[in-house]
């Protein structure tokens, strides 16, 4: 059986692959790993994006909670990184967002954070998955006045948006930008984050309708925003995903600005105010050549980790650096939040845009990127589990590898969250790595759908 977590928690076509029976035994699961860690009755509070499903969950999930003894506070609809502050600001043992991020309105998913406000270990996660799995390990159901409250409060989003506004030291005035919620979190936050700090500030797609999260909007899909910007002659575009953990850029000519480059920017900008620690950025593999190129001519340390936000976390930990990240817009500054957070991102971008008096075009244009082409090959479950013994499929990328030499590079890697095995490669070329892409991907679909 493969995993239940994958690198972004719990995730699936909801009512069929996370189903309500899932949901209320991964509560009651959860609660049992908490009581382990907490004396005291266990608190938990639950945010959710905007998908119809959301409710659903939420309550299977509650029940779940409840029936062993659990009290929750229902936060409603927040941004995962709301969730990730408020757990540690309200004391509570643990919090869970209902959210499958970026993906389409049927699908939805499961993150749980610890009282610090970190994700769970995989340690913890593969207790959880444990006791789900053995049914007899499940707590005793309470009864009576035993088992868990509910209870509601508007306030704590305020409580989220006064950090967030206060991590940065200037306010936005003439500043026209235009932000795109993607019909999900941001739309409850976002508006009024930008409009405090004094931007003069476009919101689109921040109508949600329980299916339209991130149809055709957000980070996932920005003609809309671009062509917003081109259009009204703004200074820049900020595009959101569904639960607002993740920010790409739009600049003052409608080029999209990705993750490498806004880690890039900012970190250069942190570097020339002294608050770039151990003067180190964190990214994963997948980031651009070009990164690694800006660094070593600005003279910025960076290190790498495998794909997935809380490993770039795991290592800013470890180290003590402060700013890391994803090419696909997760951007965690550790001095202000424990995860990625979309909104943060964008304020610290126009930060240094201010600072500097520069345009965001002509910052990220520090950074060169090289060609990369990405080939998502939609696989069954069981070939992600044979991907990694499949001989013929390492002998197309070794091949790859042996033909680019330093001119290149190539990283296959099956999706932590969806069922693809994506094909990466980079290099000078671009004709040449796409046709080299394109021979492996043709490989991983002859092997393993």
């Amino acid at each position: 059986m493969s995993r239940l977590f994958g690198t972004d928690g719990v995730r699936g076509i909801a009512n069929s692959d996370l189903t309500c029976e899932l949901a209320m035994k991964i509560g009651r699961a959860a609660a049992m790993v908490l009581m382990e860690e907490v004396s005291e009755k266990p608190k938990v509070l639950i945010g959710m994006d905007t998908r119809a499903s959301s409710d659903m969950i939420e309550a299977a999930i509650s029940a779940g909670l409840f029936s062993v003894g659990v009290d929750v506070l229902l936060l409603g609809v927040v941004p995962t990184p709301a969730v990730a502050f408020l757990v540690k600001k309200y004391g509570y043992d643990a919090g869970i967002m209902i959210s499958a991020s970026h993906n389409p309105c049927e699908y939805n998913g499961i993150k749980i954070f610890q009282a610090d406000g970190y994700k769970l270990p995989d340690a913890l996660e593969m207790r959880i998955e444990a006791i789900i799995l053995d049914e007899t390990a499940l707590p005793p159901l309470k009864i009576g006045g035993d088992v868990g409250r509910v209870t509601t409060s508007e306030m704590p989003i305020f409580d989220y948006i006064e950090h967030v506004s206060s991590a940065v030291d200037v306010t936005f005035e003439g500043m026209k930008i235009a932000i795109d919620c993607a019909n999900g979190s941001a739309s409850i936050t976002a508006p009024e984050l930008f409009m405090r700090l004094g931007a003069e500030c476009t919101v689109l797609c921040n109508e949600p309708n329980g299916t339209n999260i991130n149809e055709n909007c957000g980070s996932t899909h920005m003609d809309a925003l671009r062509q917003h910007v081109l259009d009204n002659k703004l200074i820049a575009g900020f595009a959101f995903d569904g639960d607002a953990d993740r920010l790409l850029a739009v600049d003052e000519n409608g080029e999209i600005v990705d993750g490498d480059k806004i880690i890039a920017v900012c970190a250069e900008g942190m570097k020339a105010m002294g608050k770039l620690k151990k003067n180190t950025a964190v990214v994963t593999v997948m980031s651009n050549m070009g990164f690694y190129s800006f660094c070593d001519t600005h003279g910025i340390n960076y290190e790498t980790t495998k794909v997935g936000d809380r490993y770039v976390l795991e290592k800013m930990v470890e180290k003590g650096y402060e700013i890391g990240g994803e090419q696909s817009g997760h951007v965690i500054f550790l001095e202000h939040a424990s995860t990625g957070d979309g909104q943060l991102t964008a304020l610290k971008l126009l930060q240094v845009m201010k600072h500097t008096g520069k345009s965001l075009a002509e910052l990220a244009a520090r950074m060169e990127v090289y060609p990369q082409v990405m080939i998502n090959v939609k696989v069954s479950n069981i070939g992600k589990v044979r991907y990694a013994s499949d001989k013929e499929i390492m002998v197309a990328i070794k091949e790859a590898e042996d033909e680019l030499k330093e001119d290149g590079r190539v990283l296959v890697r099956v999706s932590g969250t969806e069922p693809l095995v994506r094909v990466m490669l980079e290099g000078k070329d671009k004709a040449r790595i796409t046709t080299l892409a394109e021979e492996i991907a043709e490989v991983v679909r002859e092997r393993l759908i």
